[in-house]
């Protein structure tokens, strides 16, 4: 919650405390994504942060907080607990590199090419519906239970995929994942909020965005080894072994520090059950929406109508009031979540592809051209989370959304064949560093803005944001894509290349630069004016 400028008061629901969360599935923007991987709105009344004498994380919430004893991340006080959350987005990290390696194999064997895209959707209608249930979930009792069930349901999930003997088994395993993904990362978010004092936050969601660099560059790789010589399913078996060491590291800390509701005199609330029905109505129509955008058929109107009429009330219904106008204050933060993350993810997505089919790399070398983006991801997450650079966070988020503008812009300048291949490592290495700066520092705003008791809610509403951005932008994207002629870019030539349909690519990174500019302008609108 915070308070609003005069004029946006208006917009804001009554009551913010039972809103809930989403994952980020995008890679790096899902993980704080964590999406990412997520935050409701904020009401007329005073509120944290907000220049005003009630109590806020930074201005007397912060008892919920362990005591500021001094020290850093990895100080007496909070070293298990820090080694333990960043072990845990380490894994999801690591899964979500190797895994979408080895899933190609997985379909061809599974005779389930037909079904590829929804071993990817799965994961992400359900992570929508996980993370509102562990926004709830956790503002309930505490961040613990929700954690705990989360990584319990990724590794059960990964090993249900890796012993599917058929594609829809394989589907459901991807699904349970999502589940447990869901829960992770919305209840990662109220630990943070909870345990860490508000000068240390920066500093921590900068340690999870560098827990992705070495997944970045090491996950693909590693995976392709075990895929090529043991099989594909050893990359979905062998991860759950991981889960025992952040179970053992965070779990402890975690109860010591951050258990239990965040008010304990204060009656237990009850589920709301209409933000679950909402949950459920984001969660289907989001999976319709991506259907249809897959399959351009005029019967595909159908599911693109029944999932925009699920979609609509229930996005209205958990994201804060005034986020599609970029209110001041949290619903700025919540927009610009989305516009950055859904933007930025729905190009990258697009560019292995291009470089693959338009400038002849193999598959590993267009993958390793982005590698760099890990290292500079981390480098502006760590910017951001520097004292000195406080009183500056809004010039930074808009400066860091430059960034990722040029990026996405500059990418289709290599489908030009006298424009040599590496530009796109540059730019690419570039908008990674917009991106860190700009995704951290909506999770430290997002925390700053939010009771402790909202936490989880608003943790979730980020959330929602990150996914539900990434999946309308790549639908979009795909069906620009496909009316294009982009459908048909596998096929070969006699010749051995592959069909060149440049106009395909460009409509989708020119319209995502586009959204990302407009993500400067939000950049603006994150502080309210009493801040």
């Amino acid at each position: 919650m915070t308070a609003l400028e005069p004029g946006d008061a208006d917009v804001a629901p009554a009551d913010m405390s039972a809103v809930t969360p989403l994952p980020a599935i995008s890679g790096k923007a899902a993980a704080p994504v964590l999406g990412q991987g997520g935050d409701r709105a904020a009401d007329g009344a005073p509120g944290p942060g907000g220049g005003h004498d009630q109590p806020g994380p930074g201005g007397g919430h912060d008892q919920a907080v362990e005591p500021d004893r001094g020290g850093g991340v990895l100080g007496p006080v909070h070293r298990a607990l820090s080694i333990g959350i960043v072990s845990v987005v380490l894994l999801i990290a690591f899964e979500a590199t190797a895994v979408g390696t080895a899933m190609p194999v997985a379909a061809r064997e599974l005779h389930g090419i037909p079904l590829y895209a929804f071993a990817f959707s799965a994961y992400f209608t359900t992570s929508l519906f996980a993370m509102v249930l562990s926004g709830q979930w956790a503002d309930r009792s505490g961040p613990l239970a929700p954690l705990a069930a989360g990584i319990s349901a990724f590794a059960v999930g990964l090993l249900v995929a890796g012993t599917a003997g058929t594609m829809w088994l394989f589907i459901i395993g991807r699904a349970v994942q999502g589940l447990g993904g869901g829960l992770v990362i919305v209840a990662l978010y109220v630990v943070v909020s909870r345990a860490y004092p508000e000068r240390l936050r920066p500093a921590i969601m900068a340690a999870f965005a560098a827990s992705w660099v070495i997944p970045s560059v090491v996950g693909p790789l590693a995976s392709g080894t075990v895929t090529e010589h043991l099989g594909w399913r050893w990359v979905f078996i062998g991860i759950p072994v991981l889960v025992v060491v952040p179970l053992a590291l965070a779990l402890p800390a975690i109860r010591r520090m951050a258990s239990g509701p965040a008010d304990p005199s204060a009656p237990v609330a009850a589920f709301d059950r209409r933000r679950i029905r909402l949950a459920l109505g984001i969660s289907l129509g989001a999976g319709l929406l991506q259907y249809a955008g897959q399959d351009l058929r005029w019967l595909s109107l159908l599911p693109a109508a029944a999932g925009a009429a699920l979609l609509v009330p229930a996005v209205r219904g958990l994201l804060p009031g005034g986020t599609w106008r970029a209110a001041r204050g949290l619903p700025s933060v919540v927009l610009l979540r989305g516009v950055a993350a859904g933007a930025f993810i729905a190009a990258e997505s697009f560019v292995p592809l291009m470089l693959v089919t338009q400038r002849g790399l193999s598959p590993t070398m267009a993958g390793l051209s982005l590698a760099v983006g890990g290292a500079t991801w981390a480098l502006g997450s760590y910017i951001q989370s520097r004292p000195r650079m406080e009183p500056y966070r809004e010039r930074l988020m808009a400066g860091g959304m430059v960034l990722v503008t040029a990026a996405i812009a500059t990418a289709p300048s290599v489908l030009i064949e006298s424009v040599p291949v590496w530009i796109i490592g540059i730019a690419w290495g570039v908008g990674c560093l917009g991106m860190g700066a700009v995704i951290a520092s909506t999770s430290v705003l997002l925390l700053k803005l939010s009771a402790p008791e909202e936490a989880g809610a608003n943790s979730a509403a980020l959330q929602i944001s990150d996914g539900l951005s990434n999946v309308l932008l790549l639908a979009a994207g795909g069906a620009a894509f496909a009316a294009l002629g982009g459908g048909s870019v596998g096929g070969h030539t006699a010749a051995g290349a592959t069909g060149s349909h440049p106009a395909a690519f460009a409509a989708v990174f020119l319209p995502m630069a586009a959204v990302a500019l407009v993500g400067v302008w939000v950049a603006t609108r994150v502080r309210t004016r009493e801040a």
